[in-house]
């Protein structure tokens, strides 16, 4: 009974899995179909009757067949574990110039939205991959399609049999049953090889994609590096050059006053040297913000473990022993954990957090854990999306789970070897 109840789960869930890829293989075909019999419908003597229907159909065959993809990717993915690539061209960064304009790589625009919009539906129509979808969504319906077909047919075909008083129609209808039940746990197996034989990008697409990203980092990198300038150049100009601005007036002041007032003139020197020990102290604050003397000094690991000191929970940090990268490696993991830690702070409101260093056969592996609330969501241009930016340039990876009510997890991944 239990071998029994098992094949029907097996039945039932394939039944529904077998109707889903009929419905996205044959989606076009029905589209063309339709505008077939519409325009028989409407006769010959309508001049709609062939305007209307190559219209649909044009406009289906521009359509469709990205979304095919996606569901037929999104099905392998979910029901055998098959990830296949999509190797579609991504979107670059849009960038203000001093003029006012913005460019997108192809044009200049008046704004940031026109910007991105000419430039999604440049990238999209001259995109590969659209040749590749409309393959496979004209291969589809002719393969994984028609097998996904039977268990429904079957089904339908039982359901017009039993109606029927007929016992031809009863012995039909039992034959549309017994097909429906057996082929059902099998017929939508059949995606999965028609998906990765025709849905993986070719070497000269993949080859494109790899140059659009690295494009696309190198624009991040260079609008980062930009903006790291302007900060640099801000906090020295109201911060520690106003007090060396300051400094020197107090020091011209009291040298003026060290005949006449000394004990004016004292005073002014007890200012000017607390304004340059404040000085100093904005001065090491800034180099720290670019570069963490502990980190240049003793490595990404002790560099955690003296972040970790300064924070208001408790953190845990455990590294791999003679654990040593590459200065620029180092310094981008050291601001994701940065970020991270930060994040579990200020928006989780966690009260301990767990941060691991590893390094595998493939690379280096940071793990950050923490008890806080949960729900962290990426978001354009946020602190997240800018870490992820961060690590691409040496083809990291960042995945983040964090359900809410927690807890967050956070997984780095940056191939690297020991230096």
């Amino acid at each position: 009974m239990s071998r029994l109840g098992a094949w029907l789960t097996r039945a039932g869930v394939g039944f529904v899995r077998a109707c889903a890829v009929a419905v996205v293989a044959m989606v076009m075909p029905a589209v063309w179909a339709a505008s077939v019999a519409l325009g028989i419908w409407w006769g010959p003597g309508n001049p709609w009757s062939w305007l209307a229907p190559l219209v649909l159909v044009c406009v289906a065959t521009l359509v469709l067949p990205r979304p095919v993809c996606r569901a037929v990717r999104f099905f392998v993915a979910r029901w055998t574990g098959t990830v296949i690539p999509g190797g579609y061209r991504q979107v670059g960064p849009v960038t203000r110039l001093s003029t006012g304009d913005w460019w997108n790589g192809f044009s200049y625009e008046r704004s940031r939205r026109d910007a991105l919009m000419d430039q999604k539906w440049r990238v999209r129509w001259r995109d590969p991959a659209n040749g590749r979808d409309l393959r496979f969504a004209a291969i589809v319906p002719f393969t994984a399609g028609v097998v996904a077909c039977l268990p429904p047919a079957g089904m339908a075909v039982a359901a017009v049999g039993f109606v029927r008083p007929e016992p031809a129609a009863r012995l039909v209808g039992v034959l549309g049953l017994v097909v429906a039940v057996v082929s059902a746990p099998y017929a939508w197996r059949c995606l999965e090889p028609v998906a990765v034989r025709f849905l993986r990008p070719s070497p000269a697409m993949a080859l494109a994609g790899r140059v659009n990203e690295l494009t696309a980092q190198r624009a991040d990198t260079t609008i980062a590096q930009a903006a790291e300038i302007r900060r640099i150049e801000r906090d020295l100009h109201d911060g520690a050059q106003a007090r060396l601005v300051g400094l020197g007036l107090s020091l011209a002041t009291a040298e003026k006053l060290m005949e006449s007032d000394p004990e004016a003139a004292r005073a002014l020197m007890r200012d000017a040297r607390a304004g340059a020990t404040a000085s100093l102290t904005e001065l090491r604050e800034l180099i720290q913000g670019i570069s963490p003397p502990v980190l240049t000094e003793r490595g990404l690991a002790d560099a955690v473990r003296a972040l970790a000191l300064d924070l208001p929970l408790d953190v845990t940090v455990r590294a791999d022993a003679g654990l040593k990268l590459d200065s620029p490696i180092e310094s981008a993991v050291y601001f994701g954990v940065v970020e991270l830690l930060t994040n579990a702070v200020r928006h989780a409101h966690a009260s301990r957090a767990l941060v691991s260093l590893d390094h595998d056969d493939v690379g280096l592996v940071v793990e950050v854990e923490d008890d806080g609330s949960g729900g962290a969501v990426e978001r354009a241009g946020g602190g997240i999306a800018g870490l992820r930016r961060r690590l691409a340039v040496f083809d990291g990876t960042l995945e983040i789970t964090s359900p809410p009510g927690g807890p967050t997890q956070a997984r780095m991944m940056v191939p690297c070897v020991l230096s």
